[in-house]
């Protein structure tokens, strides 16, 4: 039986693979070999990357929220435990997006944290 070389599944395969590294520089684009590593490659970059990507917009957040503290003269640790203290339940991310956005409301947030830190000295 004569061995099947130019088979729609091989084309298929090769087509995708091709197809995932358009874009891709020199013989990393064109050369089936050389692009499925290539290939093989971006997508365990991308993989870990969108792992990696939720710690580091947490990392923006905290430091946003920090900096718009010390603004009012509370670090960013006293901040989180006065508001823990007072059972405020706020995500980072509302809480950057409250100092971005409405600087009152995270000021009265400041106020609370600061008089929780303040009542649970006393």
């Amino acid at each position: 039986m004569p061995r099947a070389v130019d088979g729609s599944r091989r084309r298929s395969r090769r087509k995708k693979i091709l197809g995932l590294a358009k874009g891709f520089w020199g013989g990393r684009r064109k050369l089936f070999r050389v692009a499925k590593g290539a290939v093989m490659k971006a997508g365990a970059y991308a993989y870990r990357d969108r792992k990696a990507r939720k710690g580091e917009f947490r990392a923006l957040w905290i430091t946003r929220i920090s900096a718009a503290c010390r603004a009012q003269g509370l670090s960013y640790s006293a901040f989180t435990r006065g508001l823990t203290l007072a059972g405020v339940g706020l995500n980072r991310k509302a809480m950057s997006n409250l100092a971005i956005e409405d600087p009152q409301a995270f000021v009265a947030l400041v106020e609370k944290a600061r008089s929780s830190l303040a009542a649970a000295q006393a």
